[in-house]
C-alpha cells in the first residue's frame, strides 16, 4: 500500500516585493519628514465664497445698486463671481480685478489709490500687471490672521460704495473688518 504523504504548502513571497516593503520601509521616516517641512496656506472656501459674494449684492441691491462681485483665492485665481441683474459688462472685469489687487498686495484698493495719488513714484503700482485695478472697491480676506483671498466689487456710483458693499460680504464670513460699514 502506498502511503500519502502530505506536506504542509510553502507560500514563498517573491523576492522583489520583500525588497519593495524593506525599502518603503526604511524610507518612510524621510517621507513624513519632508511633508512635515512643506508650508501650510488656508484656503477660503467655496461656500464662503459664495457667501460673501450674495452679502455684498444683497447690500448694494437694497441701496439700489447693481453691481458685480468677485472674489479671488490667495493667489489672485478666481473662486466665484456674481453679478446683479442689470449690472453694467464692465463690472465683471473691474470686480475681479479690484479682488485681485486686493488679495495680491494684502491691501484695501481705496488705501492703494490714495498712497499712489500721496506718492507719486508709487504710479508703477498701477503698471505692475494687466491685472492690477487701483481703485476702491477691493478688500483683501483676512481669517484667523491669514490673507486667504480677496473680494472686489464693481459698479456702485463711488468706491465708498464698493468698498461698503464688500465689507458687508467680509461680515458676512467673519472675516477681520477693513473699512468702516459706513457709506
Amino acid at each position: 500500500m502506498a502511503r500519502l504523504r502530505l506536506h504542509p504548502q510553502r507560500h514563498s513571497v517573491p523576492l522583489a516585493f520583500q525588497l519593495m516593503v524593506a525599502t518603503a520601509l526604511l524610507l518612510m521616516p524621510y517621507t513624513v519628514q519632508a511633508s512635515d517641512d512643506l508650508p501650510r496656506e488656508a484656503v477660503l472656501p467655496i461656500g464662503k465664497a459664495t457667501k460673501a459674494i450674495q452679502a455684498s449684492l444683497d447690500a448694494c441691491n437694497k441701496d439700489g445698486h447693481r453691481v458685480s462681485v468677485s472674489v479671488v483665492d490667495r493667489a489672485g485665481v478666481l473662486r466665484a463671481m456674481g453679478r446683479a441683474d442689470g449690472a453694467g459688462p464692465h463690472t465683471v472685469d473691474s470686480s475681479r480685478k479690484k479682488a485681485y489687487t486686493a488679495a495680491s498686495l494684502r491691501r484695501p484698493t481705496t488705501e492703494l489709490a490714495e498712497l499712489v495719488n500721496k506718492v507719486p513714484t508709487l504710479q508703477a503700482l498701477r503698471e505692475m500687471n494687466d491685472q492690477v485695478l487701483i481703485l476702491g472697491g477691493g478688500l483683501p480676506i483676512e481669517i484667523a490672521g491669514e490673507i486667504v483671498g480677496g473680494i472686489g466689487v464693481g459698479g456702485a456710483p463711488g468706491a465708498h460704495l464698493d468698498d461698503a458693499c464688500a465689507q458687508a460680504g467680509l461680515e458676512s464670513i467673519g472675516a477681520v473688518p477693513k473699512v468702516s460699514a459706513t457709506k
